[in-house]
């Protein structure tokens, strides 16, 4: 792969994932570093939004309410889902989205814990497979510079201690279909290596961004913290101690599309993560909440206790919204309870010269509950960032 051309003009970006949280501040950050760059971005049309109408409302996140001309200039949208052969482009299509294709970032994933198996391998698996196969025909065309797999930290399921970043398939267990169809994926990536100039990201629990708070995903942390904060839900199974690996999505952002321009990133894996040295940890988490909403504190209780115990009988008496966060709780449960840090050697080591580092969790928790505040937890228009 020492042979592929790593720089020079006419870069052509092949995006997915774009309309996901990710994937919108990535083309924020690609069309502000890459100036001369041009994104092909794969869309799919929703049930209730054309992918006409979602790329009118990417425009809007990421020009900050200026002139949107001259991004549509630098933008080619291709009707596509990532799920199906060939993205569910006719050959043509497929053919003219290879074509001139300089870099392929591949961030569109299914990320619901209670996909069912199929479900997530269709998404996950499939989807990677599809866009290593277009990653090859534009090598196939000498053009292909870089190739950039956003997976996630949690390929490590159920391992304890310390992962490093050339680590994936040691035998480990998986809590959800999403965790495992990620390893899935990854494998494939890690497959081609030696045929594609690839780099593999994987962010660990991505949050709002870091200087405003702005978010548009309300799941795994902000899940919990809603139902403490707004449903009274006082009682977690897990341990004040274990330890909580955030990043913000700038942050991942402003790292991935570095990567992926990287020549000695290529064949390497990256732990997007904050770090044994700056992860923070539930209690940490749930003292700030706390204090930031004036509410009771958290009772912890043994995992093992709830499980055996505890969950039988609530599961009896509670009925109403509160039965439905004890239902639902079940898929972020786990997440309580590990033992797990992410070693980010590598990811440090490269990122940190350019001025790319995470910052510690404590030092914008509190933007992020500014935030669910402004926003209603995602319900309504929040303040602008400048007055956050």
């Amino acid at each position: 792969m020492n042979s592929t051309p790593q720089t020079g003009p006419g870069e052509r970006i092949v995006l997915t994932g774009a309309t996901g949280f990710l994937g919108k501040e990535l083309v924020r950050v690609l069309l502000r570093n890459r100036p001369e760059a041009h994104l092909a971005l794969f869309i799919r049309d929703s049930a209730k939004e054309s992918a006409a109408r979602r790329l009118d409302k990417l425009l809007a996140h990421c020009c900050d309410g200026h002139d949107q001309t001259e991004a549509r200039r630098r933008i080619e949208v291709f009707t596509a889902d990532t799920a199906a052969e060939r993205c569910g482009l006719s050959e043509r299509d497929w053919a003219r989205a290879a074509d001139g294709a300089t870099r392929v970032i591949h961030s569109a994933a299914a990320v619901r814990f209670d996909s069912s198996a199929e479900e997530a391998r269709r998404a996950n698996v499939g989807g990677t497979r599809h866009l290593l196969e277009l990653g090859q025909e534009a090598a196939r065309r000498g053009t292909l510079r870089g190739y950039l797999h956003v997976s996630t930290a949690y390929v490590a399921g159920c391992r304890e201690g310390t992962v490093r970043e050339d680590e994936l398939d040691t035998g480990q267990g998986f809590r959800n279909s999403y965790e495992r169809s990620k390893c899935e994926a990854e494998g494939l990536v890690r497959e081609r290596v030696g045929e594609l100039p690839a780099v593999i990201a994987r962010p660990s629990i991505v949050v709002g961004d870091s200087r405003t708070g702005a978010t548009t995903s309300f799941h795994m942390l902000y899940w919990p913290l809603r139902a403490y904060v707004q449903k009274g839900w006082r009682l977690v199974p897990g341990r004040p101690q274990t330890p909580v690996d955030m990043v913000p999505v700038d942050f991942v952002a402003e790292a991935a599309a570095h990567l992926a321009f990287a020549p000695e990133a290529i064949g390497r894996c990256f732990h997007l993560c904050a770090g044994p040295k700056r992860a923070t940890t539930i209690g940490e988490i749930a003292h700030a909440a706390a204090r930031y909403f004036n509410a009771p504190p958290p009772r912890f209780v043994n995992p093992a206790l709830f499980i055996a115990l505890l969950r039988p009988v609530l599961t009896l008496v509670l009925w109403g919204p509160k039965r439905r966060i004890l239902q639902k709780g079940g898929f972020y449960r786990p997440y309580l309870d590990m033992q797990l840090e992410f070693d980010t050697t590598q990811a440090d080591a490269l990122l940190a010269p350019a001025g790319i580092e995470p910052p510690q969790a404590m030092e914008y928790l509190e933007r992020l509950f500014a935030y669910c505040v402004a926003s209603d937890w995602g319900r309504r228009p929040a303040a602008p960032a400048s007055m956050l």
